[in-house]
């Protein structure tokens, strides 16, 4: 399903507030309730926003992520504008792991013009992206491949990953709780995660602010085991205090994410 900017931006905007009616949706966009009323109609039917009585919700699920397009879509700016962020902390000549997801396939994009990388991928779009860079060798791990987003996932990718130890993993997250537990979808990436942070010297996450207080079935790891964290606004109560007691770094790409 391609979905318009303003369709994009109204996800966006229930997904930072949690819930939103109808009246104040069409305030903030400047169009009318019948407008409003049919974007919440296209995004309902599409599992991306659910309807109560007089407004919509974002979506509660913590057994199913949104479809892989639609996340590529969403809160698009942000992702990217966290990317070259990340992309310029990242010195030529290091070596990393980078796992499954629209965030990391972004930084991936702006790694191109890199000296002398050495990256080791679950992510076969990943891998697809930095072949371009004829500077950068690709080591693609084995395992079982995800049709829906080219993810390789299993036994076989958790033991290739622990061969390594690299200087750097980038990571992303489906989502964080308030509690500082790291958490996703699916037990079998959840593994080979586990393996990255393991087989890391540093660990970046890179998180948009639609992560904060996202729920997920499984829990991947804690706020603690994080080095860095890279996200595109500050985020809510309690997650400063949170990260300041993990001695975590975080690195907010707010004026890059919304130029």
């Amino acid at each position: 399903m391609d979905l318009n900017p303003r369709q994009l931006e109204l996800i966006g905007e229930v997904q930072r507030q949690g819930s939103a009616s109808v009246e104040a949706l069409a305030e903030r966009f400047g169009v009318t309730l019948q407008t409003v009323r049919r974007d919440v109609r296209l995004l309902t039917q599409a599992g991306l926003l659910h309807r109560f009585h007089g407004g919509v919700r974002a979506p509660s699920s913590t057994t199913e992520n949104v479809a892989y397009r639609q996340r590529q879509k969403l809160n698009d700016d942000a992702k990217r504008g966290i990317a070259r962020v990340v992309a310029a902390a990242v010195p030529d000549g290091s070596s990393l792991i980078i796992n499954i997801g629209t965030t990391t396939e972004a930084i991936a994009r702006e790694l191109l013009g890199h000296k002398g990388l050495r990256v080791i991928t679950n992510n076969l779009n990943v891998a697809a992206i930095l072949a371009d860079n004829s500077d950068c060798e690709v080591i693609v791990a084995g395992g079982v491949v995800r049709s829906r987003d080219r993810g390789i996932v299993g036994e076989v990718t958790v033991d290739f990953i622990r061969q390594f130890k690299v200087d750097i993993a980038l990571i992303g997250i489906s989502g964080i709780e308030d509690d500082g537990t790291l958490r996703d979808f699916d037990y079998r990436e959840v593994e080979v995660a586990r393996a990255i942070i393991d087989h890391a010297r540093e660990v970046w996450l890179a998180a948009d602010h639609s992560k904060f207080n996202r729920l997920a079935m499984v829990e991947l790891g804690r706020l603690d085991q994080i080095d860095t964290l890279f996200t595109d606004l500050p985020p809510p109560e309690p997650f400063p205090t949170l990260l300041a007691e993990a001695r975590v770094q975080l690195v907010t790409c707010e004026n890059e994410a919304n130029p």
